[in-house]
Protein backbone atom coordinates (compact mmCIF):
# COMPACT_ATOMS: atom_id res chain seq x y z
CA UNK A 1 0.00 0.00 0.00
CA UNK A 2 1.07 3.54 -0.85
CA UNK A 3 2.95 5.17 1.56
CA UNK A 4 2.03 8.99 3.14
CA UNK A 5 5.60 9.71 3.09
CA UNK A 6 8.67 11.96 2.55
CA UNK A 7 7.96 10.96 -1.69
CA UNK A 8 5.02 11.88 -1.40
CA UNK A 9 5.22 15.09 0.74
CA UNK A 10 7.96 16.43 -1.50
CA UNK A 11 5.28 15.18 -5.08
CA UNK A 12 2.22 17.40 -2.85
CA UNK A 13 4.74 20.13 -1.97
CA UNK A 14 5.72 20.20 -5.62
CA UNK A 15 2.18 20.27 -6.97
CA UNK A 16 0.94 22.75 -4.48
CA UNK A 17 4.34 25.22 -5.62
CA UNK A 18 3.29 25.03 -9.36
CA UNK A 19 -0.54 25.46 -8.60
CA UNK A 20 0.21 28.53 -6.27
CA UNK A 21 2.07 30.07 -8.88
CA UNK A 22 -0.41 29.51 -11.60
CA UNK A 23 -2.47 31.09 -9.53
CA UNK A 24 -0.84 34.10 -8.33
CA UNK A 25 -2.15 37.24 -9.77
CA UNK A 26 -5.59 35.94 -9.07
CA UNK A 27 -4.94 35.48 -5.52
CA UNK A 28 -2.93 38.82 -5.25
CA UNK A 29 -6.27 40.51 -7.04
CA UNK A 30 -8.56 38.66 -4.06
CA UNK A 31 -6.36 40.03 -1.82
CA UNK A 32 -6.28 43.79 -3.05
CA UNK A 33 -10.07 43.65 -2.70
CA UNK A 34 -9.89 43.19 1.07
CA UNK A 35 -6.53 42.86 2.68
CA UNK A 36 -3.10 44.21 1.19
CA UNK A 37 -3.15 42.00 -1.80
CA UNK A 38 -0.17 40.22 -1.02
CA UNK A 39 -1.39 37.02 -0.68
CA UNK A 40 -0.93 35.22 -4.25
CA UNK A 41 3.06 36.44 -4.06
CA UNK A 42 2.90 34.78 0.03
CA UNK A 43 1.72 31.76 -0.70
CA UNK A 44 3.62 30.88 -4.34
CA UNK A 45 7.28 31.77 -2.56
CA UNK A 46 6.05 30.39 0.29
CA UNK A 47 5.58 26.77 -1.52
CA UNK A 48 8.15 27.32 -3.98
CA UNK A 49 10.84 27.44 -0.99
CA UNK A 50 9.45 24.22 0.15
CA UNK A 51 9.31 22.79 -3.32
CA UNK A 52 12.72 23.65 -3.72
CA UNK A 53 13.90 22.28 -0.55
CA UNK A 54 12.12 18.92 -1.56
CA UNK A 55 14.84 18.86 -4.17
CA UNK A 56 17.77 18.15 -2.19
CA UNK A 57 18.99 15.01 -2.44
CA UNK A 58 19.86 14.91 1.71
CA UNK A 59 16.02 15.78 1.99
CA UNK A 60 14.77 12.52 0.29
CA UNK A 61 16.14 10.76 2.99
CA UNK A 62 14.24 11.99 5.95
CA UNK A 63 11.81 10.69 8.01
CA UNK A 64 8.45 12.43 7.33
CA UNK A 65 8.37 14.65 10.48
CA UNK A 66 11.75 15.86 9.96
CA UNK A 67 11.08 16.82 6.25
CA UNK A 68 8.29 18.76 7.89
CA UNK A 69 9.73 20.24 10.89
CA UNK A 70 12.36 21.69 7.27
CA UNK A 71 9.49 22.82 5.72
CA UNK A 72 7.91 24.37 7.82
CA UNK A 73 11.43 27.12 8.85
CA UNK A 74 11.82 27.17 5.14
CA UNK A 75 8.07 28.25 4.85
CA UNK A 76 8.16 30.83 8.12
CA UNK A 77 11.79 32.24 6.73
CA UNK A 78 10.48 32.94 3.17
CA UNK A 79 6.78 34.44 3.91
CA UNK A 80 6.87 37.32 6.15
CA UNK A 81 3.22 37.76 6.20
CA UNK A 82 0.11 36.56 8.34
CA UNK A 83 0.17 33.73 6.19
CA UNK A 84 3.70 32.56 7.17
CA UNK A 85 3.02 31.54 10.33
CA UNK A 86 -0.41 29.85 9.81
CA UNK A 87 1.22 27.36 7.16
CA UNK A 88 4.46 26.93 10.00
CA UNK A 89 1.93 26.10 12.43
CA UNK A 90 0.23 23.85 10.20
CA UNK A 91 3.17 21.68 8.64
CA UNK A 92 4.70 21.46 12.50
CA UNK A 93 1.26 19.73 13.76
CA UNK A 94 1.54 17.62 10.51
CA UNK A 95 5.31 16.86 11.72
CA UNK A 96 3.88 15.45 15.48
CA UNK A 97 1.46 13.63 13.97
CA UNK A 98 4.48 11.38 12.10
CA UNK A 99 5.97 11.30 15.61
CA UNK A 100 3.28 9.03 16.63
CA UNK A 101 2.96 7.56 13.25
CA UNK A 102 5.57 7.08 11.42
CA UNK A 103 4.35 4.92 8.97
CA UNK A 104 0.81 6.74 7.26
CA UNK A 105 -0.84 4.26 4.92
CA UNK A 106 -2.39 6.55 1.98
CA UNK A 107 -6.14 5.65 3.60
CA UNK A 108 -5.11 7.70 6.68
CA UNK A 109 -5.17 10.53 4.40
CA UNK A 110 -7.81 12.37 6.46
CA UNK A 111 -5.44 12.16 10.17
CA UNK A 112 -2.61 14.27 7.86
CA UNK A 113 -5.60 16.89 7.13
CA UNK A 114 -6.18 16.75 10.24
CA UNK A 115 -3.41 17.58 11.00
CA UNK A 116 -2.79 20.08 8.77
CA UNK A 117 -5.80 22.09 9.57
CA UNK A 118 -5.27 21.73 14.01
CA UNK A 119 -2.27 23.84 12.96
CA UNK A 120 -3.72 26.33 11.07
CA UNK A 121 -6.97 26.58 13.78
CA UNK A 122 -4.59 26.23 16.95
CA UNK A 123 -2.47 29.36 15.67
CA UNK A 124 -5.18 31.94 13.68
CA UNK A 125 -7.53 30.85 16.31
CA UNK A 126 -10.59 31.37 13.95
CA UNK A 127 -14.38 29.95 14.08
CA UNK A 128 -16.10 28.63 11.21
CA UNK A 129 -17.74 31.77 9.31
CA UNK A 130 -14.80 34.42 10.24
CA UNK A 131 -14.10 34.73 6.62
CA UNK A 132 -10.66 32.62 6.30
CA UNK A 133 -8.90 29.80 5.26
CA UNK A 134 -10.34 27.70 8.16
CA UNK A 135 -13.38 28.02 5.88
CA UNK A 136 -11.91 25.71 3.30
CA UNK A 137 -9.92 23.49 5.38
CA UNK A 138 -12.56 22.82 8.12
CA UNK A 139 -15.31 21.68 5.59
CA UNK A 140 -12.76 19.84 3.54
CA UNK A 141 -11.55 18.17 6.49
CA UNK A 142 -14.87 16.94 7.83
CA UNK A 143 -15.67 15.51 3.87
CA UNK A 144 -12.37 13.60 4.81
CA UNK A 145 -13.48 12.34 7.38
CA UNK A 146 -16.98 11.27 6.23
CA UNK A 147 -15.53 9.45 3.75
CA UNK A 148 -13.08 8.13 5.47
CA UNK A 149 -15.48 6.58 7.96
CA UNK A 150 -17.72 5.25 4.96
CA UNK A 151 -14.99 2.93 3.78
CA UNK A 152 -13.66 5.43 0.93
CA UNK A 153 -10.22 5.21 -0.86
CA UNK A 154 -7.53 7.55 -0.17
CA UNK A 155 -8.64 9.03 -3.59
CA UNK A 156 -12.05 9.40 -2.74
CA UNK A 157 -11.00 11.07 0.51
CA UNK A 158 -9.13 13.92 -1.12
CA UNK A 159 -12.10 14.02 -3.78
CA UNK A 160 -14.60 14.33 -1.20
CA UNK A 161 -11.87 17.19 0.62
CA UNK A 162 -11.70 19.13 -2.31
CA UNK A 163 -14.94 19.59 -3.65
CA UNK A 164 -16.13 20.81 0.14
CA UNK A 165 -13.09 22.81 -0.05
CA UNK A 166 -14.11 24.91 -2.80
CA UNK A 167 -17.70 24.87 -1.77
CA UNK A 168 -16.40 26.49 1.38
CA UNK A 169 -14.04 28.96 -0.19
CA UNK A 170 -17.04 29.79 -2.63
CA UNK A 171 -19.27 30.20 0.25
CA UNK A 172 -17.16 32.75 2.11
CA UNK A 173 -18.51 35.43 -0.40
CA UNK A 174 -21.82 35.66 1.56
CA UNK A 175 -19.52 36.12 4.89
CA UNK A 176 -18.55 39.06 6.93
CA UNK A 177 -14.91 39.03 7.96
CA UNK A 178 -13.73 39.02 12.14
CA UNK A 179 -10.32 37.62 11.56
CA UNK A 180 -7.51 39.45 9.93
CA UNK A 181 -6.63 42.44 7.69
CA UNK A 182 -10.41 42.20 6.08
CA UNK A 183 -12.25 42.74 9.60
CA UNK A 184 -11.47 46.31 9.65
CA UNK A 185 -13.57 46.24 6.47
CA UNK A 186 -16.71 45.30 8.46
CA UNK A 187 -19.87 44.63 6.14
CA UNK A 188 -17.76 46.04 3.53
CA UNK A 189 -15.73 42.69 2.71
CA UNK A 190 -19.50 40.86 2.29
CA UNK A 191 -19.54 39.44 -1.58
CA UNK A 192 -15.47 39.34 -1.83
CA UNK A 193 -14.16 36.17 -1.37
CA UNK A 194 -11.15 35.28 0.78
CA UNK A 195 -8.33 34.41 -0.45
CA UNK A 196 -6.91 32.36 2.07
CA UNK A 197 -9.76 30.30 1.30
CA UNK A 198 -9.41 30.67 -2.08
CA UNK A 199 -5.59 29.10 -2.07
CA UNK A 200 -6.65 26.38 0.38
CA UNK A 201 -9.02 24.93 -1.97
CA UNK A 202 -6.26 25.20 -4.61
CA UNK A 203 -4.00 23.20 -1.84
CA UNK A 204 -6.68 20.51 -1.12
CA UNK A 205 -7.02 20.36 -5.23
CA UNK A 206 -4.11 18.98 -5.18
CA UNK A 207 -4.01 16.31 -3.06
CA UNK A 208 -6.83 15.01 -4.84
CA UNK A 209 -5.10 15.37 -8.02
CA UNK A 210 -2.21 13.62 -6.91
CA UNK A 211 -4.14 10.73 -5.21
CA UNK A 212 -6.06 9.96 -8.40
CA UNK A 213 -2.43 9.86 -10.20
CA UNK A 214 -1.05 6.48 -10.09
CA UNK A 215 2.04 5.84 -7.92
CA UNK A 216 5.37 7.07 -9.70
CA UNK A 217 7.58 4.01 -9.44
CA UNK A 218 10.83 3.28 -8.10
CA UNK A 219 13.61 6.40 -8.22
CA UNK A 220 10.81 8.24 -9.54
CA UNK A 221 10.21 11.33 -8.11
Amino acid sequence: MEQLDTPFLIRLFRAVALQLEEHREQLCALDGEIGDGDHGTSMANGFAAVARLGQRPETRALAPAAFLRQAASVFLGDVGATVGPLYASALLQAAKLYDTRPDLPVEELALLLQALTDGIAARGKADPGDKTMLDAWLPALSAAQQARGEGALAADQARAAAIAAEEGAQATITMIASRGRAARLNERSLGKLDPGAVSASLILSCFAELLASPAPGPGEA
